[in-house]
């Protein structure tokens, strides 16, 4: 089954080049790596220069496909780090509001009234006179 895959991919990766080669007008010495086989003589000779730009080419895509899942978990991970983040300033926030309502109630009440009993004695402590 993967000689089949494996036969597949060569075949559509050959089609591949070969259309690139016919379909783009410019020059294939326009991209870095890839060979010119239209200049090569001999059917063996083309048929591993086209074999040798697509492995050139898949190594391309493996190495870009890397890179894009790297930067693309560096994302993800940011996110998550950005999403725990917001969690921690909402329940500040709520408990900011929290002691805010608090302080407009604390205000809003009307102050302790001192008790009756507890009126302000304006005698001076009786002193006894110290012995000699």
């Amino acid at each position: 089954m993967s000689k089949i895959a494996a036969a597949v991919g060569f075949g559509l990766g050959f089609a591949l080049i070969l259309g690139l080669v016919i379909v783009v007008p410019a020059p294939a010495q326009d991209i870095a790596g890839i060979e010119d086989c239209t200049k090569t003589s001999g059917l063996d000779k083309r048929t591993g220069c086209l074999q040798s730009n697509v492995n050139f080419l898949q190594q391309l895509l493996t190495k870009s496909t890397l890179d894009a899942r790297q930067r693309l978990n560096a994302a993800n991970g940011e996110i998550a780090a950005l999403r725990n983040e917001i969690v921690t300033l909402k329940s500040t926030v709520a408990s900011l509001q929290a002691s805010v309502e608090q302080l407009r109630a604390a205000q809003k009440a009307p102050p302790p009234k001192v008790p009756d009993n507890k009126a302000p004695d304006n005698k001076a402590p009786d002193k006894k006179p110290e012995a000699k």
